[in-house]
């Protein structure tokens, strides 16, 4: 089994001091950079745009993982492309044509990534499937950092790996909120091949992200 990929929140980063801290999290064994956008209406929070991905981007050597929290997205599906975003991903309630975003964001030259709420059925990805080369789990609601884990998110990973195991792609299946390194094994073993962390890196401040991102890694 390939290693867990860990995709760092740079919504728990120190704001003041970005770039430093996408280097850090790299050096530190991350193997993406994850972006939390928020539009303060599809989720209630704001958080930031195209712009500062854009700033982010020569700081950043691993795939910038934009995960979009915003409705609509296919306006703004583009400039964060141009901007630097690898992976662009998705909430396929923010709009009335789930297919078409993800046709966009292909089009866009960067890869497609869907996103399931809580509240969400993995039913939505029966037309989608194909078109995807990530899903991302929320366990939390998405809007803020700090969270705890739901834990019924396990029973819908397990689901969605066995969906895409039986597709042959090899399509990240990503988890996103409350992920510590104590229930990071659990994740895991439930289908979870990348695993989204925010306080569990970035808490204990940059002399701890090496330690912090192993320890999700089970080490």
């Amino acid at each position: 089994m390939a290693q867990v990929l860990i995709a760092p929140s740079i919504l728990s980063a120190d704001f003041a001091r970005l770039g430093e801290e996408v280097r850090a999290i790299e050096a530190a064994g991350a193997d993406m950079v994850h972006v939390d956008v928020m539009d303060g209406h599809f989720v209630p929070n704001l958080t930031i745009g195209p712009m500062v991905v854009k700033a982010l981007k020569p700081h950043a050597k691993t795939p910038l993982d934009v995960h979009l929290m915003i409705a609509p997205v296919d306006p703004y599906i583009q400039a964060f492309r141009d901007a630097g975003a690898a992976i662009i991903t998705f909430h396929p309630e923010a709009g009335p044509h789930a297919h078409r975003t993800a046709q966009a964001i292909r089009a866009s030259g960067a890869k497609v990534g869907a996103s399931l709420n809580p509240g969400t059925s993995v039913s939505v990805l029966d037309d989608l499937l194909d078109d995807l080369d990530l899903v991302l789990v929320m366990s939390v609601n998405p809007g803020f950092g700090g969270q705890k884990f739901i834990d019924g998110a396990l029973r819908k990973i397990e689901t969605i790996r066995k969906r895409i195991d039986a597709t042959g792609r090899d399509i990240i299946l990503e988890v996103d909120g409350g992920v510590t390194a104590a229930n990071a094994a659990r994740i895991v073993s439930a289908g979870a091949t990348a695993l989204v962390a925010g306080t569990a890196v970035f808490g204990d401040g940059p002399e701890m992200y090496a330690a912090n991102i192993a320890k999700l890694r089970g080490g």
